[in-house]
């Protein structure tokens, strides 16, 4: 039995898939397996998985259709029997520290580990690879387009852990999803990933907060290195679904983790900020603009007046 299971996620990922394999091909295959679960890749990602797949600790599962990251990823753990499973997105290449990952999370009451993200320039992507989990104030300032108009305010500093010293090992509560270790303990322990969450965002947050809620630590570890490209996926989606499949589940998150009346004031403040988007979104898009963040205006104010719908126990099968 392998002591990290590396579960990589793909969706029309052909582009990306061949390097992040590569970058994993020099561990040792006793003691780290590689699952790909592919969801209904349309390109010539699992073609790409195929040639290599003459290594023993690599496998693939090939999905039909595309379930979700959230239950991609659920699959891909119950389809292993490793205690520690490393979430790796296709767009980020391992450089190192997989066992300084993996010793760490082997701490008593450690949960969840992420590590040290740069771009393709080497430089950290302070702000992005460990986060505190949002407030609802955090999500209000974000929607409002507030964080990227004054990204040095205390919410947004706060919420995106700007004071985080990048060299330093550091208790975190929301490490990127995009490189994060996490124990087959702490998973179960809390159902799982939430499969409401789909196709994609804020599965990691949802997690990373019930973990933390479960009494687990979660770590931040500069030793564990990946370069990270970002968005391959998504920013392949076109508007429309890219922008009802982020505010979708920010709703759905806000929905599970605050009251009522924080609910609906991020409700108002999507429906608001999505007003304003529609017009500086004109120039690019013209009237498609409209058509795209109408209907998020929609959707939030019809959720407005909806009571939350509040989850309880565990998340999925598992």
């Amino acid at each position: 039995m392998p002591r990290v299971e590396i579960v990589v996620v793909t969706h029309n990922s052909a582009a990306e898939i061949g390097r992040c394999l590569d970058a994993l091909a020099g561990l040792s295959e006793s003691e780290v397996g590689i699952l790909i679960v592919d969801n209904a890749s349309a390109d010539s990602t699992t073609e790409e998985v195929a040639v290599r797949q003459s290594r023993a600790n690599l496998r693939l599962l090939a999905n039909p259709e595309n379930v979700g990251f959230a239950a991609a990823l659920n699959q891909g753990v119950r389809a292993s029997t490793a205690p520690l499973i490393l979430s790796l997105n296709p767009d980020a290449l391992l450089v190192r520290g997989l066992d300084a990952m993996a010793d760490c999370l082997e701490l008593p009451g450690t949960g969840a580990v992420g590590g040290l993200l740069t771009g393709e320039d080497g430089i950290p992507q302070t702000g992005f690879m460990a986060r505190n989990l949002p407030t609802p104030a955090a999500l209000v300032f974000e929607v409002l387009g507030i964080n990227r108009l004054w990204p040095r305010n205390l919410v947004n500093w706060h919420y995106r852990c700007l004071a985080l010293d990048p060299m330093n090992v550091s208790l975190v509560e929301q490490p990127a999803g995009a490189f994060l270790m996490f124990s087959r303990t702490a998973w179960e322990t809390v159902g799982g990933f939430d499969e409401r969450f789909r196709p994609v965002w804020f599965e990691d947050v949802d997690f990373c907060a019930r973990i933390k809620a479960a009494g687990f630590r979660i770590f931040y570890h500069p030793s564990a290195v990946a370069s990270h490209a970002g968005s391959h996926s998504v920013g392949a989606l076109p508007l429309e679904n890219r922008e009802r499949y982020w505010y979708g589940s920010l709703l759905k998150y806000a929905a599970k983790h605050y009251s009522s009346t924080a609910f609906r004031t991020i409700c108002l403040a999507v429906a608001a900020g999505a007003f304003f988007r529609a017009f500086l979104g004109f120039p690019r898009y013209k009237w498609r603009s409209f058509a795209v963040y109408g209907g998020i205006v929609g959707l939030a104010l019809s959720r407005t007046f909806q009571a939350p719908v509040k989850y309880s126990g565990k998340c999925c099968l598992i």
